[in-house]
C-alpha cells in the first residue's frame, strides 16, 4: 500500500508529459501538465508562422534576429492587451460606481 504523499507524488508524476517541440528548426524537449499541451503547441506553431513570416519578408538569415522580432511582437501585443484590459476594468469599475449609487437614490440611502 502507497503511502499519501507516494500517491500524490505518482499523481504528479502521471499528470506531467514529455515532449519535443521543434521552433525554428531547433528542437527543445519540455515537461509539461497535460492539460496545458493544446496551449503550448498552438503556441509553438504561431511563432513558427511568425519565424516564417520574418524569413519571407525581411532579408535576416540569424534565426536569433528573428527570434527576437518574433519576441518582441508577442511582447507587444501582450502589453496591447494587458492596457486594453486595465482600461475596461477601470471603465467598468466607474460604471459599477455610478450604478451603485443611482441604485442608493432610488432606495432613498
Amino acid at each position: 500500500m502507497y503511502s499519501l504523499a507516494q500517491r500524490v507524488k505518482q499523481r504528479v508524476l502521471d499528470e506531467i508529459l514529455k515532449i519535443k517541440v521543434s521552433i525554428a528548426n531547433r528542437v527543445y524537449p519540455l515537461n509539461i501538465r497535460r492539460s496545458e499541451e493544446e496551449k503550448i503547441r498552438l503556441a509553438v506553431k504561431r511563432i513558427n508562422e511568425a519565424v516564417t513570416r520574418f524569413e519571407e519578408k525581411y532579408a535576416v538569415n540569424d534565426k536569433q534576429d528573428i527570434l527576437a522580432m518574433c519576441a518582441l511582437q508577442f511582447a507587444s501585443l501582450y502589453e496591447g492587451r494587458q492596457l486594453e484590459g486595465d482600461r475596461f476594468n477601470k471603465n467598468l469599475e466607474a460604471d459599477l460606481q455610478a450604478m451603485h449609487r443611482v441604485a442608493d437614490e432610488l432606495l432613498g440611502r
